[in-house]
């Protein structure tokens, strides 16, 4: 908690005017948040984990995350929710993928193919006409 805290901390955040459907509300209103979350220059994150975020996220040109939240028409609640974003969004690019062993195929079961191929192919064989020569 005292990490997400600090994080928190280091963001900027900005209100700015939401888009789509509200009527006279939407356009008297800035209920849209910007959040920005500048990598380089966090004292909370690792090198190791800065080089991470920066190879898998799409940031801009300076390496600021930028995330926005126009949901609700609560200023409040879009804070809220594009904190959560950011959260999400750091916690999926640190996430490591397990690397898979590859194993070989026991013999005894190649050799349970082999033996099943062979048996497919000579019932097929008994369903065909003699040759009558």
């Amino acid at each position: 908690m005292l990490l997400q805290d600090e994080i928190i901390k280091e963001c900027t955040f900005k209100a700015t005017r939401s888009s789509g459907a509200g009527g006279q509300h939407v356009n008297k209103v800035a209920t849209r948040i910007e959040l920005y979350f500048n990598i380089e220059n966090s004292l909370v994150l690792t090198e190791k984990q800065k080089n991470i975020i920066i190879s898998k996220l799409k940031l801009s040109k300076d390496n600021t995350l930028v995330i926005t939240s126009q949901d609700t028409r609560s200023q409040y609640k879009n804070k809220l929710n594009a904190i959560k974003k950011l959260f999400t969004t750091l916690a999926n690019a640190l996430k490591t993928d397990h690397y898979r062993i590859p194993t070989r195929t026991p013999k005894s079961v190649k050799m349970k193919h082999l033996k099943d191929k062979k048996n497919n192919s000579e019932r097929k064989a008994n369903r065909r006409k003699p040759n009558l020569d």
